[in-house]
């Protein structure tokens, strides 16, 4: 099956937290971020060091983040490209992103900032994702997030094979 590699390197912090280390767990940076054409549909792969965390997306949220990652541009304005022209129009901006799971659902809690204040809004993680990338925001998880859902890549014999 024709697969869609793209890669969106932004570092790799280990141990830091957003707050006080007493109120928040660890959190992990993600280093990048795949968009993948499976059996299933589209994921998303968000990798911290040698795990993977597969995130699946509708055909839309994949085209936005295959997009905001290329620098190719739709014909028309997905809803992502809509919501960054808006939000960079009245001078606000995701300044980060923090992906939770809460049963079997993943939650993002998207962070938008202006000169006045910082208000964190939920969201589908898959639409945090998307802009999150769009604006260049850092992707966190929680260390036991990658823990328990993430995926080996050493296992798995790399991402590639995912």
């Amino acid at each position: 099956m024709k697969q869609l590699i793209l890669l969106m390197a932004v570092g790799l912090i280990v141990g830091s937290s957003l707050g006080s280390p007493a109120a928040e767990p660890a959190q992990v940076k993600i280093e990048n971020v795949q968009v993948r054409v499976t059996d299933h549909g589209y994921v998303v792969l968000l990798k911290a060091g040698e795990k993977v965390i597969p995130v699946f997306v509708d055909p839309t949220v994949a085209l936005s983040i295959h997009g905001a990652l290329s620098g190719e541009k739709t014909p028309r304005p997905l809803s992502h490209d809509l919501m960054h022209t808006i939000l960079r129009t009245m001078n606000a901006k995701v300044t980060q992103v923090v992906i939770t799971m809460h049963g079997s659902t993943y939650y993002g809690a998207l962070s938008v900032a202006t000169k006045e204040t910082t208000k964190v809004f939920d969201s589908r993680s898959s639409d945090a994702i998307a802009l999150a990338i769009h604006f260049k925001a850092p992707i966190l998880v929680g260390r036991d997030l990658l823990d328990s859902a993430g995926v080996s890549t050493k296992e798995q014999g790399g991402a590639e094979t995912l």
